[in-house]
């Protein structure tokens, strides 16, 4: 009764648990979607991993190129170090020692063994200071040690090849020729076999084992000697490579000096003839008003101003700076005198005489371009130094050479002139003289005056290679006529 009861007692539990059983059956659908996330999220899973796969190996690729170029640097420092070659050594004969144990037989001969494998080792550690020896001690070591191993040692080898390829890169002619024949005697070991320590022959892998290690000395050679050849010709091609760099910018530099002698030479002439004009005009004109008075002043205080500029960025142009070419023109030569003399004439108000004594003929264009460019140059000198006096030029036509003489009746320099304080004129003159193979000078004259004389050498069909004789034919006054 009691436990009947009891059930009877827990009917209203069951209908509740019932109930919520039923309601669960109705979450059904709900228990089935979170399901199907549940599965889909078991099917990511793999996706995921596959697709994080290649990211951790090239995580673990560059982990490796990481820890290599860690490990040539560090190589490279301790190549680099003055203890570089003292520890190659150590490593080279502790390796040397091992491969002796392992194949030589005990007694006295692992004791010879042992100390020529030292031999040929530990010499490495002079490879800086004293190669040659290094390399000759090792040479002589490893070949009885292959006598005595029928085999060659594999550091003995290393340390004998490190040496040779210093000795070709870095010595001198006669140092690379002992590189080379220090080859020779495991080269001539391994070709000829004069036979073991016991009297035997080399067998098939110790010889095989010597001609491997002769080839690996010949390429060490060979490979220095290609990085010496290599360094050479780069060193070379550097060299001609500065000195064609030497040779545009003197070239450019005597370009500059050329195209500032040329602005000099026309536009300082024709500024100058400005300037003498204004002032001439100003003075001269009657009845000129005040207001006119001050314009021609104006003209000729700015084409001073001009004229000073100029030669400043003229001084530029010959150090460093560049100019554009002017424009070309055929270049003036001594038919174009006349002419020259006459704006002279014009702009100064002065009398210019023209003498022209000799045999008259053309000459070349070069030594007719100079002789214009130094009556120009003279002209212009003698109206800005000493205006409105008379000049004299005087051009004698010698066998040899044109002779020129310009003179003026001014006071003449009132002192010497320090170099650099003036113009380019005079300077731009006798490098123009020199630049045809003559000379100029320039000074006071006797009786008062500035005198310029310049000896130009010139080239006749009956003497090409002659030269001007200064001696001869130096009086241009002897004969002539006067325009």
């Amino acid at each position: 009764m009691t436990g009947a009861r009891r059930a009877r007692g827990d009917g209203p539990y069951d209908a509740e648990t019932a109930a919520r059983t039923t309601s669960t059956g109705r979450d059904g659908p709900y228990d089935t979607e979170n399901a199907a996330r549940t599965t889909s999220t078991r099917q990511d899973r793999p996706l995921e991993s596959t697709a994080r796969t290649p990211s951790t190996a090239q995580d673990r690729s560059y982990d490796t190129e990481s820890a290599a170029r860690t490990t040539r640097a560090r190589a490279a420092r301790l190549a680099a170090s003055p203890d570089g070659p003292v520890v190659a050594a150590a490593l080279l004969a502790l390796l040397a020692a091992v491969d002796t144990v392992l194949r030589a037989d005990s007694g006295d001969r692992l004791t010879a063994a042992l100390l020529l494998a030292f031999g040929a080792t530990a010499p490495v550690a002079l490879l800086r200071t004293h190669p040659v020896p290094a390399a000759v001690l090792v040479t002589a070591a490893n070949t009885p040690l292959l006598a005595l191993l029928g085999a060659p040692v594999a550091a003995g080898a290393a340390a004998q090849a490190l040496l040779l390829h210093r000795l070709a890169r870095h010595g001198t002619r006669r140092v690379r020729a002992v590189a080379v024949l220090l080859v020779l005697p495991l080269a001539g070991y391994a070709v000829g076999d004069p036979g073991t320590a016991d009297g035997g022959r080399l067998d098939d892998a110790g010889r095989l084992l010597a001609v491997a290690a002769a080839v690996l000395l010949s390429a060490a050679t060979a490979t220095g000697l290609a990085h010496r050849a290599r360094s050479a010709a780069a060193a070379h091609d550097a060299t001609e490579r500065a000195i064609a760099h030497a040779l545009y910018e003197h070239a450019a530099r005597g370009e500059r000096a050329r195209i500032a002698r040329e602005l000099h030479d026309v536009v300082a002439h024709h500024i100058s003839m400005i300037s003498v004009q204004a002032e001439t005009a100003r003075l001269t004109t009657p009845g000129l008003p005040a207001d006119g008075a001050r314009h021609f002043r104006d003209i000729g205080d700015t084409a001073r101003t001009a004229l000073t500029e100029m030669r400043r960025l003229l001084g530029v142009l010959r150090d460093d700076a560049g100019a554009a070419p002017a424009a070309r023109r055929p270049p003036p030569g001594l038919a174009e005198l006349n002419e020259l003399l006459d704006d002279a004439r014009d702009a100064a108000g002065a009398a210019v005489r023209l003498i022209v004594s000799g045999s008259v003929r053309p000459l070349g264009t070069g030594v007719e371009l100079t002789a214009y460019r130094i009556v120009q140059e003279a002209l212009t000198n003698a109206r800005r130094h000493a205006p409105g006096a008379a000049v004299d030029v005087e051009v004698h036509y010698a066998d040899t050479a044109l002779l020129l003489r310009i003179r003026d009746n001014g006071p003449g320099p009132a002192a010497p002139v320090r170099p650099g304080s003036g113009g380019h004129g005079l300077p731009g003159m006798r490098e123009r003289a020199a630049a045809v193979g003559g000379r100029l000078r320039s000074g006071p004259a006797v009786g008062g005056g500035f005198l310029l004389e310049a000896t130009l050498p010139v080239q006749t069909p009956a003497s090409p290679d002659a030269t001007p004789d200064p001696s001869a034919d130096t009086d241009p006054s002897a004969s002539g006529t006067a325009a």
